[in-house]
């Protein structure tokens, strides 16, 4: 019986070096095979934070990257999601402490569809009444922060932890807070 021979799909392909959006200094991610130009474009890649900015702080929060075009053998990508892991959150989330979240679906400046996901863990029990203060709160600050910014800042500042911060402290007049986190942030395509 003869065996037949043909070409090796696999040498066939070629490498494109994937780079992060501008928020991240457009940083070298790392290489992805394909059979040309057309065949990246629409990819989706799941990269851990501190692969791009080197802090390990972030080594608990994945950001979700699109290919949206190729430069040669450059492939750019932009924002999809950014994500705190789960198991993060839970070391947070104890007895006697309280959880408020909210889920916050805002526009930007520039006209991006966003929906973040917000989370507040307060350092003791809190009653329900304060639990729904804080949620009212988180929703008002956020859609009033991101009517107001960009997508770039708006990306930068919750990387860096100052909308966080900035949020906390808008919270702690109404209860005592542990954490105050972006759970998720999703843009519409």
């Amino acid at each position: 019986m003869a065996v037949q021979r043909g070409v090796d799909k696999w040498k066939m392909k070629k490498w494109f070096s994937v780079r992060a959006p501008k928020v991240f200094n457009e940083a070298v991610i790392g290489e992805m095979p394909g059979n040309d130009e057309k065949a990246v474009i629409g990819r989706n890649l799941k990269v851990n934070l501190d692969h791009i900015t080197h802090n390990p702080s972030h080594a608990y929060t994945n950001v979700i990257l699109k290919i949206t075009e190729v430069k040669g053998e450059a492939a750019q990508t932009k924002v999809i999601r950014i994500e705190v892991l789960s198991s993060y959150l839970r070391s947070f989330v104890r007895r006697y402490r309280s959880v408020s979240t909210a889920v916050v679906p805002v526009k930007t400046q520039d006209g991006v569809d966003v929906v973040v996901k917000l989370i507040a863990i307060t350092k003791g029990r809190a009653t329900h009444t304060k639990l729904i203060g804080v949620r009212k709160e988180m929703v008002d600050y956020t859609k009033n922060y991101f009517k107001e910014n960009g997508m770039e800042p708006i990306i930068s500042s919750i990387i860096d932890g100052k909308f966080q911060g900035e949020l906390s402290s808008k919270l702690s007049h109404i209860t005592d807070l542990n954490k105050v986190e972006v759970n998720k942030l999703e843009i519409e395509q």
